[in-house]
Formats: C-alpha cells, sequence, structure tokens
C-alpha cells in the first residue's frame, strides 16, 4: 500500500458533478494521496445515425428502426431478447489527411467495417456526463470467449446486460441481468459465462458504491466479491476501471475514494487481484496514482500485470506496473492532468494498451502535450510538477515502450490541427504487425477548463506499424468505436456502439436519450 500526502481544505463534493483542480498542499505525511473527480451522470440527446447499405447476412431481420433521437422506435419491456440481426455496410470513406502514396496503397479496400444490428431487451442510455458536463459516449465493452463466441456488457436501469452473441456478431441468447450492477468496469469472457467488474450498494460514511467482481456461470451467479469497503476505508463512486485474465487470475484496477483513515475524502486507484473462484489473492495496491485521470491494464502470464495511468501530481501518464503510487516510474509523457484536462480515461473514452509478439507494447492518448514541464516548487515533497500545454485541443498521440517496465521516446503525433479537438481515442492490433488508431474530431473547437465543443466531423482510422510509420491514408467512416474492443481468433476487431450520430455542440444536462439496440461493428484486417 503507497502512503497518501494530505492537501488542505480538501471537502468531499460530489465526484459526477465537480471538476477540481488539484491542490498543492504541503506533504503532511510521507508520500501522496490522490485521486480523481471523475463525472458519470446522464446527459442529453443525439442524433441519429446516418449510416446504411445493403444486407450481407442472408436470413437477417431487420432490426428496430431509429427515431429523430438515436432512440429504436420499438420499446421492449422483457428482460431477455434472442432476435436475429441485420448486417450493413457502415462506412462513408472520406480522406482527410495527406499519407505517402505508397503507404495508402498497401491498404486498398481496407478498413471497411461492417455490422449487425442487435435489438436490445431494454433502453440504453448512450451518453454520459463527463467533466464540465461534455458529451461521452457510455461505456460498452465487448469481449470473446476462447471458443470465439462474444457477449457485450451494457448499463441499463434494471442493472447491468450482458448479451450474448456468436463469432458472426447475432444474438444467440438471452441477456444475463446482473441486478443492481451500476457500471461497466470491464468484461473477461469464459466459455461457459462471464465476469463483470462493476458498482454493487454498499453501507459507508459517503452513502456510496462498492467496486465488485460478479461471476456468473451457464446464467448462474457463481460469485460476487466486493473489492471496496469498511475494512478498507474505500468506496468507488465511479469505476473508470479495467478487468482482464491471464487463465489464472483476474486483474481489476479502478478509481477508489477514501473513506476513512489516511485517505479520507480524497481519490486515487487501486489494483487487486482475484482468484477463479473469487477469492483475493496477493499483490496490487490499495492506494496508487493521484487523481488518476486514466487506466489501463495488459494481463500478464506471470508476474504484475502491466498498467498505465495518468496521475495529476506528477502531471503525466505514467507505467505504473507494480507500482502503486508511481514516484520513480517510467514517464509516458508529461501532460496537464487536472480533472478534465488529460485527455480522459482510458477505457472506453480514450486510449488503450497493445502488446506485441515480441514483448513490446503501444498505447494511444489524447494530448495536449507540454510546451513546458518542471517540478511545482510550492510542492514540498518534491515529487509534484507542473506542465505548460503545448495546445488548447487534444491531439492524438501513440507511444511505444520497450517492455512493462520502461518509459518510451517520444510520442509521436498523429494530428496537429490546433482548432480541431480530437477525443474518443482507440489503439488496436490489426492483422499481424500493424496497428489501427481511431478518433472522432471536432473542427471549431471552442475550449475551457481543458474541456472543448465543436462540430463533429467523423470517425477516423488509421493504421500505423510498430514503428509508428503510417500504413493507410486517414479514413473516416460513420462507425462510432465507443467501448472496448474485442480481437477475434482471425485477427477482426469487433466492438458495439449505440446507432446514433453524435455531437459536441454543446455541454451535455439532464437525462440521457436511449437507444434499443446496438451496432456490432467488425473490422477485418
Amino acid at each position: 500500500m503507497t502512503n497518501a500526502r494530505r492537501t488542505t481544505s480538501h471537502r468531499r463534493r460530489d465526484p459526477r458533478r465537480i471538476a477540481r483542480k488539484p491542490l498543492a498542499g504541503s506533504l503532511a505525511v510521507a508520500a501522496l494521496l490522490g485521486g480523481a473527480w471523475y463525472a458519470t451522470a446522464a446527459t442529453d440527446s443525439g442524433d441519429r445515425d446516418s449510416s446504411s447499405g445493403s444486407s450481407t447476412a442472408a436470413g437477417a431481420s431487420t432490426s428496430p428502426s431509429t427515431g429523430a433521437d438515436g432512440s429504436a422506435s420499438t420499446s421492449p419491456t422483457a428482460t431477455t431478447t434472442a432476435s436475429s440481426a441485420k448486417t450493413t455496410s457502415t462506412t462513408t470513406p472520406k480522406a482527410v489527411a495527406k499519407t505517402p502514396a505508397a503507404a495508402a496503397k498497401t491498404v486498398t479496400g481496407t478498413l471497411t467495417p461492417t455490422s449487425t444490428t442487435v435489438a436490445l431487451a431494454a433502453k440504453f442510455p448512450y451518453l454520459t456526463a463527463g467533466y464540465n458536463n461534455t458529451r461521452q459516449w457510455t461505456r460498452t465493452t465487448t469481449a470473446v470467449a476462447p471458443n470465439g463466441t462474444l457477449r457485450v456488457a451494457w448499463p441499463a436501469a434494471d442493472g447491468v446486460h450482458v448479451t450474448p452473441l456468436n463469432a458472426a456478431g447475432v444474438r444467440s441468447g438471452a441477456d444475463t441481468v446482473v441486478k443492481g450492477a451500476k457500471e461497466v468496469g470491464g468484461l473477461v469472457t469464459h466459455n461457459d459465462g462471464f465476469a463483470l467488474l462493476t458498482r454493487v450498494a454498499d453501507t459507508n460514511k459517503w452513502k456510496e458504491t462498492a467496486a465488485a467482481i460478479t461471476r456468473y456461470t451457464n446464467g448462474k451467479q457463481t460469485f460476487r466479491t466486493k473489492l471496496t469497503g469498511t475494512a478498507s476505508n474505500d468506496t468507488s463512486p465511479g469505476l473508470d476501471g479495467q478487468l482482464t485474465w491471464n487463465g489464472t487470475k483476474y486483474g481489476a484496477y479502478f478509481v477508489v475514494h477514501g473513506a476513512g483513515g489516511f485517505a479520507d475524502g480524497h481519490f486515487g486507484d487501486k489494483l487487486a487481484y482475484i482468484s477463479a473462484k473469487g477469492a483475493k489473492l496477493s499483490g496490487g495496491w490499495s492506494w496508487g496514482c493521484s487523481h488518476n485521470e486514466g487506466i489501463a491494464l495488459h494481463a500478464e502470464t506471470t508476474g504484475a500485470f502491466t498498467s498505465l495511468c495518468f496521475d495529476d501530481w506528477r502531471s503525466g501518464l505514467f507505467v505504473s506496473t507494480g507500482i502503486g503510487a508511481p514516484d520513480v516510474a517510467p514517464v509516458v509523457q508529461r501532460e496537464q492532468c487536472w480533472a478534465g484536462y488529460c485527455g480522459g480515461t482510458f477505457p472506453g473514452r480514450t486510449g488503450d494498451l497493445v502488446k506485441s509478439a515480441s514483448g513490446r507494447y503501444a498505447t494511444a492518448f489524447a494530448s495536449r502535450g507540454a510546451a513546458s514541464a518542471k517540478k511545482n516548487s510550492a510542492d514540498s515533497s518534491g515529487r509534484g510538477w507542473t506542465v505548460t500545454p503545448k495546445t488548447s485541443t487534444h491531439q492524438v498521440a501513440v507511444a511505444f515502450m520497450a517492455n512493462r517496465n520502461s518509459g518510451p521516446g517520444k510520442a509521436m503525433y498523429l494530428t496537429s490541427a490546433s482548432g480541431t479537438e480530437n477525443v474518443n481515442v482507440h489503439i488496436a492490433p490489426y492483422g499481424k504487425d500493424r496497428l489501427l488508431v481511431s478518433w472522432e474530431s471536432l473542427k471549431g473547437a471552442k475550449c475551457a477548463a481543458g474541456t472543448c465543443t465543436g462540430t463533429f466531423t467523423g470517425t477516423h482510422l488509421r493504421l500505423i506499424d510498430w514503428n509508428g510509420k503510417f500504413q493507410s491514408a486517414d479514413k473516416v467512416v460513420s462507425a462510432r468505436i465507443t467501448g472496448d474492443i474485442a480481437v477475434l481468433k482471425n485477427g477482426s476487431l469487433t466492438w458495439a456502439y449505440a446507432p446514433v450520430t453524435p455531437t459536441y455542440a454543446t455541454p451535455l444536462n439532464g437525462a440521457s436519450p436511449t437507444a434499443t439496440s446496438l451496432r456490432i461493428a467488425r473490422l477485418t484486417p
């Protein structure tokens, strides 16, 4: 367990609504205390998806039509649905960046997602309010089992639904509804069921939820293990987490809120390991990165799972593998990481962590860069940093690491337009030796307090190799990538998204609109 720094006048306020800058107070105990003000409130409306195409799946049925607000016109009330799906092309090619001609030729006819449509058994609130009520997609997670079947987790009013799909992306059975679950924090799919990282009811001084892993086998819950509680003086009002599995144990990485003890009222992160039967294992940490603005976790066959965190006190992205608080962790990138100023959280919103066959790692993130980075003289601990961002808008950055304990070389940037904001950044393996980087762009960006509004101009796809060399032109498609991506045995990528067109023109207020269908997208190298 790492120690915590104390800050002055740190009063608890609702993390879902308030974006706070970190306090630079003196170190009253030997080390750091942190956390993040996370926003997961419901949001405002979106527009109808404009994508269309011809059916490519024989015998697939028509999915519910979509209304002008993005909601499906049908509204089933049962907790299970076993409908078939419609497969459609969902691409609107448009080159928006100059790339060497030779590179563009190597991928002619690729980067063309297709999709099936799956009717949902409940209404899915597909938008979430971020910092300063910025518009964000509600996270969905798609995961593949060893036998090639898929499951998609998504939240609804009655709990988290886990929808089974066959390898073609067509519903294969009824949803399993995890009653009382509040968030999709991560999903691992097994041949006989799944494990879900989520939040559940708890009793604590803040009246907040607890982080928990729940395992279902053949449709029945086999264990539910709470990962926060009174004994550990912590809660989890917003996970922004990740769940991974190495064949023997689970790793769960998520945000915690101190509820007593040295960390009372502060936010940090926690990494816990859990056995296949739900028992808590040794390793990980109970208190880590300060005000963690981004979590990524990769399962390893031996040793600590590889992890990344955005730490506001050190102001940047760090390799936190095996280290609760990265005082000596390798620096991936210095960033101004106040709440809302960093690119956001890794899971479902910005970035991922990919491992190559040779053991290298790649990550992508939304970056404002650093015009200057220096130790914070007001911080008596000597650990704090002050970073002046290079740009007002976030650009798409990619960094490579030689191994799980090393820092990378200089991050490379895929975008540079100063008036364009880039959000929802992802990276995934594409075939044997390439990487797919995706993001959404907003032109005419107007930024304040680290968050921007603007006009949505599309979902961008770009291929690079493991040296960062462009392998394709920048292609704009109508499919969104709004949650965790699953990699199939043949190398295809698949993910789930609500069939609505994004709008980022204004902040979000009020309840989220809902959809009663999901698109299950696929991209085959």
